[in-house]
């Protein structure tokens, strides 16, 4: 391995590090803000924490390119806007102890939903079926044993399983459609109109979840306040800082390195919420972790 792709591989780790601790801040930021309150307030600091890369991207471009339609990024953008903020908000709410306690269902812990959401991974390739694509036997071997693992995670000895966890589940789903929307609409975009499509996403996002927030949510500023700090390392690490090291990481990184690397998110926020929020997992949730990872990464070294 050379240097570039080593450094791209380190960054790409610190990357994953990042989006996996989030998950803790988004679960602390719940005790004190609703979930699309923290939502719309963390994507709205998200899109201008990448404006400025934005800038020195668009100072950097060869002259004489125009960069893509206008019209094209516009509706890209709030479609993937859509899918982003259903996908979050499901996300959102599945962590939301304090509220989901008020009605007397189970919220998800950090680790177990990074380990959830994480499933997207092998759904992406599965849901290219309706697309005429074919994964290969490492896709559905990858399934197998990420279904048998969520199981474990999740599912009781009664057969029930926590509300909390429920809404991370369907969400994953629309984060594997969101990744498939990125597939369709980022061929010939180039760096630039790449992250002007994510800014406009995020501000979609943001728009959909205040204006949420407004309709259903009491909003004060004790709260806002008390939330900022896992706000702004919602907005400005796990998005602007971590995505604009992806985008630089993976312009050398090879795509299996980079795929299995981010996929270590959920470890990390397994880890976190262990340290930080003393959440304890049982031997049948850590086998089950085991295996949705197992799977994730079978998933990608054989797709």
């Amino acid at each position: 391995m050379n240097t570039r792709a080593l450094r791209a591989d380190i960054l790409l780790f610190v990357t994953a590090a990042i989006w996996g601790l989030a998950f803790v801040a988004q679960r602390v930021g719940m005790e004190h803000v609703g979930p699309l309150t923290f939502n719309g307030i963390r994507f709205a600091l998200g899109a201008l924490a990448l404006v400025p890369l934005i800038l020195a991207l668009e100072k950097r471009r060869e002259p004489g390119n125009l960069g893509a339609d206008k019209k094209r990024m516009l509706i890209g953008g709030g479609l993937l806007g859509i899918a982003l903020f259903v996908g979050a908000t499901l996300q959102q709410i599945g962590l939301a102890g304090p509220q989901l306690a008020g009605f007397g269902l189970e919220a998800s812990t950090a680790g177990k939903a990074g380990f959830i959401t994480g499933l997207y991974v092998v759904l992406v390739p599965i849901f290219g079926l309706l697309l005429a694509q074919r994964p290969g036997w490492g896709t559905w071997v990858g399934a197998a044993l990420a279904v048998v693992g969520m199981y474990l995670l999740s599912v009781t000895s009664n057969l029930t399983i926590s509300f909390g966890d429920l809404l991370v589940f369907i969400g994953a789903f629309f984060w594997a459609g969101h990744v498939l929307l990125v597939g369709k609409l980022s061929p010939g975009l180039d760096g630039v109109d790449a992250i002007k499509l994510s800014t406009i996403q995020f501000a979609a996002c943001a728009v959909l979840s205040l204006i949420g927030a407004v309709a259903t949510e009491e909003i004060t500023l004790t709260g806002v306040v008390g939330a900022a700090p896992a706000i702004a390392y919602g907005g400005l690490m796990s998005v602007g800082v971590a995505y604009t090291l992806q985008v630089v990481a993976q312009r050398d990184a090879q795509p299996a390195h980079a795929a299995i690397i981010l996929s270590l998110e959920s470890v990390f926020a397994a880890i976190g919420g262990w340290l930080m929020l003393g959440e304890v997992l049982s031997t049948r949730g850590l086998i089950g972790c085991g295996l949705m990872l197992s799977g994730m990464v079978l998933s990608q070294l054989k797709p």
